[in-house]
């Protein structure tokens, strides 16, 4: 017997109404799972207190935070961690003499995109002290946009603590020559709203690029949902 053309048609509209339900309805119990966490790098420290999973004790852990600071920006602008409350960081390093800005022109390229998302920020720090009169006119080569993208520069006896022992990255100054040099990890850091260093990333790599540029949207996943949930 033939199916009259009505029954055709809600037989059509149930099946094409299906993927749809799916969708709205279920997907949003999944969700909440589909980020895998970013690593958190640094030395880690189990700590004397306890938090409760399903009844379980769980030993807390303390994360390696990269500390505070105070250094001046192109804007003349004292730039701390108050800064950046509530802010994800990325952060590279760079020297105003380098014959290769390649860094800083992507950094430019990933600021830009971000200008109207004001939960993401950018900090360049310089590893040359003799950057501090030089840092003005840097960032305005590259247009940098105020409240976005800062760089800073200080004394070594300051910044250099900070990129080794905070950032966990190298830095050396040959004062040998004439004109000092410096040999620096050519890294950039991805850096969350607790301090903590969530990604590294080799900033000649395309792949390290265009993994960055997932990872901050990934961390941005995370940030939003612990805003969410509470913690």
């Amino acid at each position: 017997m033939k199916r009259s053309p009505i029954k055709k048609v809600l037989i059509l509209v149930s099946i094409l109404a299906i993927p749809g339900f799916l969708f709205f309805y279920l997907l949003p119990h999944f969700a909440k799972n589909r980020y895998k966490s970013l690593p958190i790098y640094g030395e880690k420290v189990v700590a004397a207190t306890f938090h409760s999973v399903k009844g379980k004790k769980i030993p807390d852990t303390i994360y390696h935070q990269v500390p505070n600071f105070k250094l001046v920006n192109q804007h003349n602008d004292t730039i701390s961690w108050k800064s950046f409350e509530n802010k994800l960081v990325v952060l590279n390093l760079f020297h105003t003499g380098a014959t290769n800005q390649r860094v800083s022109k992507y950094i430019k390229q990933l600021s830009d995109g971000y200008e109207q998302k004001p939960l993401v920020k950018f900090l360049s720090l310089s590893v040359d002290p003799a950057d501090q009169g030089k840092i003005k006119d840097f960032a305005a080569g590259f247009k940098a946009i105020e409240g976005k993208w800062d760089f800073v520069a200080g004394d070594t006896a300051q910044t250099y603590q900070l990129i080794k022992k905070g950032l966990l990255l190298d830095v050396i100054e040959d004062d040998t020559r004439a004109k000092p040099t410096f040999i620096f990890s050519n890294k950039i850091l991805l850096i969350d709203n607790l301090h903590r260093i969530r990604g590294i990333y080799e900033a000649d790599n395309p792949e390290a690029n265009a993994r960055l540029e997932d990872e901050i949207k990934v961390l941005i996943a995370e940030y939003l949902r612990n805003i969410k949930d509470g913690r």
